[in-house]
């Protein structure tokens, strides 16, 4: 189990209550035995201390202190940057947004990194980096040389050298010239018939040549052949001993008089190679490389050739075969023939000899490996090279940290302590915790408490920082710092974990989950769902506790419990006979129950019901993904949308899934073309619904409003079930109101209603405030919020039809149910800001509240707004470049950062 180590008492405390009569499974020792644990009715037990709670993992990221000031010096450094320095800042630019968790605008920063890099290598492993952070979004699978048609992606325009940042983002046609293609500059070109004045012979063998045509190739030609040596003079030269055989030589006269390689066996390409070599043919290695580079295809292809090419300092054979490798991970990580060569440090040295060594390249190998395994010798490996390779103090900084956390899980925690040291010397600031975590390890707790002590004394209070002091501490102590972490950054779940393992102690079963249900209605995870099915066991709510289990098993299919030893499925095959089995009616039944009253998390449970009597059903995976969606679960949601494709009954049904995976990954256009290549093969209530969605997200043409009114009234025409009717009705509504058809809209809100679509109380109460009857869309939303068990959204949409104070208490209710949605603080701030000059500084510092733990764009711009109109500058275009970091083209900041900017220069 991930989040709690119980003892044999506590384990008992709620497994007990699965059975009233004696109830076994088996555990698996990983041996092939199996050992019964037994489970029996009785009260639970009390023996459970908060001190079973795991301690939370120290996240192996780049986290600054201050993302925002981190974020505005690289933006800063990247205005002053070289074109050839640019790739690197933007690469640690994506450090700083993987520590926050953001990926979309960590992928648009590898996206700038890899539009930016100069070097073939440093586009090839970003490229591959950005196919890798994409692996689950992939529509096309087989080779790893195909091309996806977008140029940042392409493997073939990864292997051309220069800057060219614009050309990078036009569309990839992938054509070209062949491998070896009219790359030779002949100084020696003539036209006509070309006689052949030399002879040479090899092994018995007489090779016919033109002497000043093999004179171009090299200057050790041109020396022998035009020189002083007895060869210039002669007619007939021993060649024997050069490691060409007869029909190698051929081959030399042929490119020599045409300029290009013909059609050559794989290994004369390579015997051309090493000749060229030995005799300082640039063309003709050029050539030889480009050729070999186009033969490689496959990780096989890869292992057969990287060591020639690495011998031949072969630079684009060598990058064809890194690329191939790397687009292939994490499959090829523990390929033992390229790994020998990558990753130990005299390979690396190789590498490093024909330009393919960077700290890119093993920061990206050492993540796929950290992934797969936190603690395997191979993490430590390509960390070390990671080390070698840094070229800033953020990339020393993030390695040598990186290195602190796996040799942390390794238990060696002197090396760990001296890791994190050395990440801290270089500025990183978040490694002094895994200083303090190795010293308690070690046994020096008071030490620990002094250095994370010290965190707080020397550096801007965060939640993180007292969530660290209070590993060290205990009773009230260490609650008041759980607690501070918590008002600093809500979105820390170890406070919410180790107050409701508290009350737990305390026999409160009932607020326990009162306190784990406060984390779950805004972020769903397997551990605190885990933990909450405990809790429902203990109260012998076994309903609750399977609804927790299901909705577990759908976030990760493969989660442990009980330290490890039973799996979710396991447990969910106990709780099976203690709980009334539902026919396919009543799941549809349930569905309607939880959908209707939003209850995202036991819809979730009800769909996994019905795909294990139904596994194959494509749309009920599609309709698990939207769920999945809703929940803010993205990586979940694309693995189920992903199983809808893999199990569609049809073409047309398996075109709307691909269609939705491209929507969901930013490829709007194509998304509207599968839409349309689904209709052209049958009309379906998906597919409309797809075209719809699309249109008015692609098209800016005011026409199109009516376009997507005939869509989605064409899909309303198809069989669906009323839940996705209720979706397509209330979207219909949506249209409606920015048309200003009122009358109609309404009449689309109802309808979706009737068929108990309650989120269309929201556009109802939108139609009756632009109607001038505010207190009717208020009315309107609170029974939205009476109907929906997640309201948050709820009571944020009503706080804008009621009066002040009511709508100052609705901000309020969100923020303690959602402290992720940040319109809160943005409205109190402004109110703050607008009605009194004098709470200037207040209404900042309640924006600076949501931007302590959440990235939003909108936030730093408003404070970096409010700091221009008090005559803060600096603090104002710190603000802008950050937001400019996470949209570069975000029209409003750019306004505001070169009207500051202008000011603070004059």
């Amino acid at each position: 189990m991930r989040s709690l180590r119980m003892t044999e008492g506590f384990k008992n405390s709620h497994v007990h209550a699965v059975s009233p009569i004696e109830t076994s499974i088996s555990v698996g020792a990983g041996n092939g035995k199996h050992c019964r644990t037994t489970y029996n009715e009785s009260a639970p037990s009390t023996s459970c201390t908060v001190a079973q709670l795991a301690d939370p993992c120290l996240q192996p990221y780049f986290r600054p202190v201050d993302y925002v000031e981190s974020l505005a010096e690289i933006h800063e450094e990247l205005e002053l940057a070289a074109d050839g320095e640019k790739a690197r800042l933007y690469m640690e630019q994506s450090f700083v947004f993987r520590g926050l968790g953001e990926s979309k605008m960590l992928r648009r920063s590898l996206r700038s990194a890899r539009q930016h890099a100069v070097t073939v290598h440093d586009k090839l492993v970003l490229a591959s980096w950005l196919k890798y952070e994409k692996r689950a979004e992939e529509l096309h699978e087989g080779s790893p040389t195909l091309c996806t048609g977008r140029r940042l992606e392409c493997p073939r325009s990864a292997l051309v050298p220069g800057f060219a940042p614009k050309l990078a983002l036009e569309p990839c046609a992938c054509e070209g010239p062949d491998a070896d293609g009219a790359l030779l500059v002949d100084e020696c070109s003539t036209s006509g018939f070309i006689r052949n004045d030399v002879v040479f012979l090899i092994d018995n063998d007489r090779v016919f040549c033109n002497r000043q045509r093999i004179a171009c190739l090299s200057g050790p030609f041109h020396a022998m052949l035009n020189g002083c040596f007895a060869e210039s003079r002669a007619d007939e030269i021993e060649f024997s001993d050069n490691g060409i055989s007869p029909v190698g030589m051929r081959a030399v006269d042929e490119f020599s008089k045409l300029g290009r390689l013909g059609f050559l066996a794989p290994d004369l390409v390579l015997e051309l190679l090493a000749f060229a070599n030995r005799f300082c043919c640039e063309h003709l290695k050029d050539a030889c490389d480009k050729r070999l580079a186009a033969l490689v295809h496959s990780t096989q292809d890869a292992v057969t050739f990287l060591d020639y090419a690495l011998e031949e300092s072969a630079q684009v054979l060598v990058a064809s075969c890194l690329q191939v490798f790397l687009r292939e991970l994490p499959g090829s990580l523990h390929n033992p023939q390229i790994g020998t060569l990558l990753y130990r440090p005299e390979g690396r040295k190789r590498f490093q000899m024909v330009g393919h060594s960077s700290f890119a390249l093993y920061s990206l190998l050492s993540q796929v490996a950290m992934e797969e395994d936190i603690k395997s010798d191979l993490s430590v490996v390509l960390l070390e090279r990671a080390v070698e390779c840094a070229v800033s103090s953020r990339q020393k900084a993030l390695a040598l940290h990186q290195l602190g956390c796996v040799t942390l899980s390794r238990k060696q925690y002197l090396e760990a302590q001296e890791f994190f040291t050395g990440a801290a010397n270089e500025g990183h600031v978040y490694s002094r915790a895994g200083i303090a975590r190795a010293k308690y390890k070690r046994g020096l707790r008071l030490a620990a408490f002094a250095d994370a002590s010290s965190i707080l004394s020397t550096e801007k209070p965060a939640g993180w920082m007292y969530l660290e002091r209070s590993l060290y501490c205990d009773g009230k102590d260490k609650l008041a710092d759980l607690n501070k972490a918590t008002e600093l950054d809500p979105t820390l779940l170890y406070p919410y974990k180790y107050r409701s393992a508290s009350l737990m102690d305390e026999q409160k079963v009932e607020p326990a989950i009162v306190e784990i249900n406060r984390v779950l209605g805004f972020k769903v995870t397997p551990d605190c769902l885990e933990l909450r099915a405990y809790f429902c066991l203990a109260l012998q709510d076994y309903q609750g506790a399977t609804r927790d289990v299901r909705a577990l098993l759908t976030l990760d299919p493969s989660f442990m419990m009980y330290s490890g030893r039973v799996t979710a499925v396991q447990l969910l095959r106990l709780l099976s006979l203690h709980v009334d089995e539902w026919t396919k009616a009543d799941c549809w039944m349930q569905l309607y129950d939880h959908w209707s009253s939003v209850d995202d998390i036991g819809s979730l449970a009800v769909v996994h019901q019905m795909l294990e009597s139904d596994p194959g059903k494509g749309l009920l995976f599609f309709r698990q993904s939207l769920l999945l969606l809703r929940l803010n679960c993205p990586k979940a949601a694309m693995r189920s949308l992903r199983l809808a494709r893999e199990h569609a009954s049809s073409e047309h049904e398996k075109l709307v899934y691909e269609g939705w995976i491209l929507y969901d990954t930013g490829h709007r256009e194509e998304a509207l073309e599968k839409a349309e290549e689904s209709i052209a093969i049958q009309r379906s209530f998906e597919a409309f619904f797809l075209k719809a969605y699309a249109l008015a997200d692609t098209s800016l043409d005011p026409g199109s409003s009516a376009k997507v009114v005939e869509l989605l009234e064409e899909a309303l025409k198809c069989p669906s079930d009323g839940l996705r009717k209720g979706q397509a009705l209330n979207n219909l509504g949506s249209v409606y109101v920015d048309c200003r058809e009122l009358k109609l809209a309404a009449d689309r809100y109802v309808s979706a209603l009737k068929i108990r679509h309650t989120r269309a109380h929201q556009g109802l109460a939108r139609v009756h405030h632009l109607q001038g009857d505010r207190k009717s869309a208020h009315e309107e939303m609170t029974r939205l919020i009476e109907k929906a068990r997640n309201n948050a959204s709820a009571y944020e949409k009503r706080s804008e039809y009621g009066e002040r104070d009511m709508t100052m208490e609705d901000l309020q209710k969100v923020t303690q149910l959602d402290p992720l949605r940040t319109y809160p603080y943005r409205y109190r701030a402004a109110g703050k800001f607008l009605m009194d000059s004098h709470r200037e500084k207040e209404a900042i510092a309640e924006l600076s509240k949501a931007i302590a733990f959440k990235a939003d764009l909108q936030v730093l711009h408003l404070r970096a707004a409010f700091h221009e109109c008090i005559g803060d500058l600096q603090a104002s275009l710190r603000d802008c470049r950050a937001v400019l970091s996470m949209d570069p083209n975000h029209q409003d900041t750019l306004e505001l950062h070169n009207r500051v900017h202008g000011r603070e220069a004059y």
